[in-house]
């Protein structure tokens, strides 16, 4: 009877390599900071920094750097009205709920093409209709009867003429003198760091630069 078979393993040796003193200083450190990390404010920890809290309700663009488990807990203890009477916990609410943050005008910029437009429309008694002459434009049935006929513009044209603040009927000069004039109270050195207005500057170089295509400046 033959014997039973026997295994033998073609590798019985299989050696590692030892990691040098610095791998193995790095595998130890697991707490290491990538480049561009901070570490928790937290004390005693040394895990990276991920989430922000405001140090108080006296320093709300103030904040701590903690990492999520830290955060977390800071979040579940703060406590907004902490030190305050209750007289001056009812009036912080009040204030709260009548809204006591600062507000600003829903208005656009007076080198905006709307505002800018429409202003000098309105003094001119254009873009409405004034029926009755109650604004004193001179409006009515007779006033349009009598006034002369507007030569036929395209949509580009009249949006050109728009973003130069002019009435369809500008001639080639009064349309040079207004684009000479925006570009110098638009200029980045004379808008005083409006960027409505370095937009406004763009808009009336290319509707410049149409009309003169068009043959109306």
């Amino acid at each position: 009877m033959a014997r039973a078979f026997q295994y033998k393993p073609k590798f019985v040796d299989i050696r590692v390599r030892p990691p040098s003193a610095e791998e193995a200083a790095q595998t130890d450190d697991v707490y290491a900071l990538k480049p561009g990390e901070r570490a928790c404010d937290h004390p005693g920890c040394r895990v990276a920094a991920t989430a922000r809290a405001p140090k108080s309700r006296d320093m709300l663009n103030e904040h701590y750097w903690f990492c999520q488990p830290h955060a977390a807990e800071y979040n579940r203890n703060w406590n907004f009205f902490a030190g305050m009477s209750e007289g001056e916990i009812r009036q912080r609410q009040a204030q709260s709920a009548a809204g006591d943050r600062p507000t600003w005008q829903f208005k656009a910029s007076k080198f905006s093409r709307e505002a800018a437009a429409a202003a000098h429309g309105f003094g001119r008694g254009q873009g409405f209709a004034d029926p009755f002459n109650m604004f004193g434009n001179g409006g009515g049935a007779a006033s349009a009867a009598n006034a002369p006929e507007r030569r036929r513009l395209g949509k580009l044209e009249r949006n050109a003429l728009a973003d130069l603040d002019l009435d369809e009927d500008a001639d080639a000069a009064k349309i040079r003198t207004r684009y000479t004039e925006l570009v110098k109270r638009c200029h980045p050195d004379a808008n005083g760091g409006d960027r409505s207005a370095e937009h406004k500057l763009q808009r009336v170089i290319k509707a410049y630069q149409l009309l003169k295509k068009s043959k109306l400046a």
